[in-house]
């Protein structure tokens, strides 16, 4: 099948990416094993850089050197703050963004305006999955923005991993559905974690529960992947942090109760994952297991 010359032009336009962390080092370096040239910063510095990308001595150099700039970011207020210096450089060639991180219905929004007072396209575009699926291009990638936008960053976005979804039409739609979904995993992690502690004070077997549960109406990605792969071989190594859940669900629920939509589900996770990482702040979600293993009756 002929390939169209103008793919062939921004797949050859150097990539700008911004934020080296767990998941940004996994999806800059799919980027270029994709065939993208690419041009990172961190504020970290270079370490996290992957082979074959260049590294920005600033925000600014490049915004200048870059048509297109994907975020890897923790929050909303940092993907705000590299958007505003985005927009304010001088002489800047970016003409669109595309933000991974996960910030939240109003963030994104905000965001949205800020770059489009300035004529730059925002297309809000978060991952689920875990660094781990990022390596392994099987990371989910929602995103929503105006059309012409994700289709002028398609090759970017093909680029971050194989399954991509457009879910709508303006920035925030692709955040509440990436809250959706967080909201259910952190509530079957919570859940199996319970679940698999009255089972063990019982006697039963935490492997057979797995066993018997995935093969039952109690599986989900909990039963079948934290569990087997993260808990019970003591790794906890998913590479996704319980202060990032909790932020999840703030936003998940900050949003929900915003819209007066129903809630009483969203509190008690939301509660949960706070106090989780109030004790022990920084550890890998899956941690929760003996969290809640621990937590007094």
């Amino acid at each position: 099948m002929a390939t169209d010359p103008a793919d062939n032009h921004k797949k050859a336009a150097t990539v700008g990416f911004v934020g080296l962390g767990n998941m940004g080092s996994a999806l800059a370096e799919n980027l270029v094993d994709a065939g993208h040239r690419v041009l990172a910063f961190d504020i970290a510095g270079a370490a996290a850089l992957p082979d074959g990308a260049a590294f920005a001595s600033s925000i600014s150099d490049l915004a200048i050197r870059c048509e297109t700039v994907v975020f890897s970011l923790p929050d909303g207020s940092a993907s705000e703050a590299v958007a505003r210096e985005i927009s304010t450089t001088s002489g800047r060639a970016v003409s669109h963004v595309v933000d991974t991180s996960t910030i939240g219905l109003d963030a994104a929004v905000t965001i949205d305006k800020l770059l489009a007072d300035a004529a730059i396209a925002y297309v809000d575009a978060p991952v689920s999955g875990g660094a781990a699926r990022a390596r392994a291009r099987t990371l989910s990638v929602m995103f929503a923005g105006d059309p012409e936008a994700c289709a002028a960053v398609g090759p970017v976005l093909a680029g971050l991993s194989d399954p991509i979804r457009c879910v709508g039409d303006r920035p925030g739609m692709a955040q509440a559905l990436k809250l959706a979904n967080n909201f259910l995993s952190a509530t079957a992690l919570a859940a199996t974690s319970e679940a698999i502690v009255f089972g063990q004070s019982v006697g039963l077997d935490a492997a057979t529960m797995l066993e018997v549960l995935n093969a039952s109406s109690g599986r989900s990605s909990a039963t079948d992947d934290k569990f087997p792969n993260h808990v019970l071989t003591g790794a906890y190594a998913s590479g996704f942090a319980n202060s990032l859940m909790a932020k999840d669900m703030r936003l998940y629920l900050g949003s929900v109760e915003g819209r007066g939509r129903p809630a009483t589900l969203g509190r008690v996770t939301e509660s949960i994952w706070q106090q989780f990482a109030e004790a022990e702040p920084g550890v890998d979600f899956t941690r929760i297991f003996p969290f809640v293993e621990g937590t007094p009756t």
